[in-house]
């Protein structure tokens, strides 16, 4: 409660938190906010501009683009935000591990994270589709064998600073078993960093499978997804750009409030960034009032 306070204080984080949440909960209940079905088509309708009926007008098909906008929610978010719980569970079970245990448990599963963090993400997304094949499900298990060192690497440090702690010390001096101290002790401090680095990592995600889609490497046809949907209006982007320019305008809002959400989030849980935020500003303002005095003078 009070993180969502902090939140609600920024008024941009409000505004972020408000268009991700409408984003996820329309995305969850498709079928009642879309006016018509995704995959419907109706070649009378080709092209047809916007009208009552149909908002955002019609595809080459004749399908509704706002349904297919509203269904494109599903894989190019929710999809995504489930790759991303999936990997970062699994990164941060392991980075526990290493960070709580160390020893040889840390040095084996910190070489093979250096080994998956060696190559460039979206590299290694591209051959790990490439060799499966596209799709939806290969991209999201793309997602997961990539972004889980990652997540790894930086719990694994976070868990290392608690770990050291007086009062986990203490609590080892009483008997508490391993599990009960990182479930008690640990786990709580380490959250923080768990959500911020699944934040930034969430807008990131969302471009990639958008980017992959783009490029015919995502979900295939006739399933609605936003970065399809680019590359199906690619053929008449001058001649009907609101095609192109519908879906494109989604993901540059739903990735731009993830992204300042993410910033927000991270100033909420380390308050010495807005201390310091506040404090350079004073200074730059200070500057800035003194340039105009000399000006003056």
């Amino acid at each position: 409660m009070k993180l969502l306070k902090r939140l609600l204080k920024d008024k941009l984080a409000a505004a972020s938190l408000a268009v991700v949440a409408a984003t996820l909960l329309i995305g969850l209940f498709a079928p009642l906010f879309a006016p018509h079905p995704p995959n419907e088509a109706n070649m009378e309708l080709r092209f047809a501009g916007a009208s009552w009926s149909y908002w955002l007008g019609n595809d080459h098909l004749g399908r509704c683009i706002l349904s297919r906008l509203i269904y494109g929610i599903r894989p190019s978010v929710l999809w995504v935000l489930a790759a991303l719980g999936a990997a970062a569970c699994f990164g941060a079970a392991l980075g526990f591990v290493a960070g709580y245990f160390r020893g040889r448990i840390d040095a084996i599963l910190m070489r093979v994270c250096d080994v998956m963090l060696s190559f460039p993400g979206y590299v290694m997304t591209l051959a790990i589709v490439g060799m499966l094949g596209a799709g939806l499900a290969n991209i999201l298990l793309a997602f997961v064998v990539m972004k889980w060192a990652w997540f790894a690497r930086v719990i694994r440090t976070a868990v290392m600073q608690y770990a050291d702690a007086d009062y986990v010390k203490f609590a080892k001096v009483l008997g508490m078993g391993h599990f009960g101290i990182m479930r008690r002790h640990i786990a709580p401090a380490a959250l923080s960093e768990i959500a911020v680095i699944a934040s930034s990592a969430f807008g990131s995600m969302i471009l990639q499978i958008s980017g992959l889609s783009f490029l015919g490497l995502g979900i295939e046809a006739p399933h609605a997804e936003w970065g399809m949907m680019m590359n199906e209006a690619r053929s008449v982007m001058f001649t009907r750009p609101e095609l192109m320019l519908a879906p494109g305008l989604a993901i540059i809002a739903v990735v731009s409030a993830v992204n300042f959400l993410s910033d927000a989030l991270q100033k909420a849980l380390d308050p010495k960034l807005a201390v310091s935020g506040k404090r350079t500003s004073v200074f730059a303002g200070g500057m800035m009032r003194g340039l105009r005095k000399k000006e003056a003078a």
